[in-house]
């Protein structure tokens, strides 16, 4: 009798505590990319078309829409940038468009405390607006947004659902930055990774190749096991026109390369080798 009882009330127990789940039908998605220097972080809700026609009548033309599903869709960035060439200071805001048959308009809301578009649209609060056009995409069933096309200084934020996307070009100063971190590395006791990282930007982004070449000297004499640092020395002494001197890196590199196993290594410096040879 004892042992009954003791089962049926933690039964009950257990039917009091329990909790109903179920899967959300818009699921919430946190996008992190690092672009350069730059940190984003975009967090939205993912609605699926679930048979629905969605552009044009679930999201209506000519109407403010959320971006999204839920909360509102926010996206951070850790210093100030340009979004289609409009500038926009670094933090967080609400991501807002406005989709039209032949032109959206993306807005960057101040007020992020929004489940969904504002009831009083308050138009100082617009840190910017961009305009741009849509373009067809093959079919996808759930709202997404990504990153493409990264290079140090920008890339391209996309948004698309069913057989929409619009995409924009994000700027920001990653030259500026590595530039000012260079000039006041390079004053205060650098390193022999610090050497070899400048001149290894200056060797990327077309600057002065001799003071290139006097930093990864410096790396290298450092440190003159590292495959990857004679592959640079090599690159950088091409670069300069200096072939014999390049050859001579480059093999030192491939020995380097060959001991460690690394085969992408071992196959760039043999093709330098051979194409520096002619």
């Amino acid at each position: 009798m004892k042992k009954f009882i003791y089962s049926a009330c933690l039964c009950v127990c257990i039917s009091m505590n329990a909790q109903l789940q179920t899967p959300e039908s818009s699921p919430a998605a946190t996008l992190m990319q690092t672009v350069g220097l730059t940190d984003f972080t975009v967090k939205f809700s993912r609605p699926s078309a679930r048979g629905r026609k969605v552009i044009g009548n679930l999201v209506s033309f000519d109407h403010k829409w959320r971006t999204g599903a839920n909360d509102n869709t926010t996206i951070q960035f850790t210093d100030s940038v340009k979004i289609e060439g409009q500038p926009l200071a670094a933090g967080t805001y609400a991501l807002f468009t406005q989709p039209g048959e032949q032109e959206w308009e993306i807005y960057f809301y101040t007020d992020t405390d929004n489940s969904r578009v504002p009831k009083k649209w308050e138009l100082d609060k617009v840190a910017a607006t961009v305009k741009v056009t849509p373009k067809p995409t093959g079919k996808l069933e759930t709202f997404s947004i990504w990153f493409s096309d990264l290079t140090y200084n920008d890339a391209h934020l996309n948004l698309a659902w069913e057989n929409t996307k619009i995409s924009m070009k994000v700027e920001v100063p990653t030259d500026a930055k590595t530039m000012a971190s260079i000039k006041q590395v390079m004053n205060n006791d650098p390193k022999e990774r610090d050497y070899y990282e400048a001149a290894v930007y200056y060797l990327q982004t077309g600057r002065d190749l001799k003071q290139a070449k006097e930093w990864v000297n410096k790396a290298v004499s450092m440190n003159d096991n590292t495959y990857w640092y004679f592959r640079q020395q090599a690159l950088i002494l091409a670069g300069l026109n200096e072939m014999e001197a390049a050859i001579e890196a480059a093999k030192k590199s491939l020995v380097r390369a060959e001991k460690a196993g690394n085969l992408d290594y071992v196959k760039l410096n043999t093709d330098s080798i051979a194409d520096w040879s002619k």
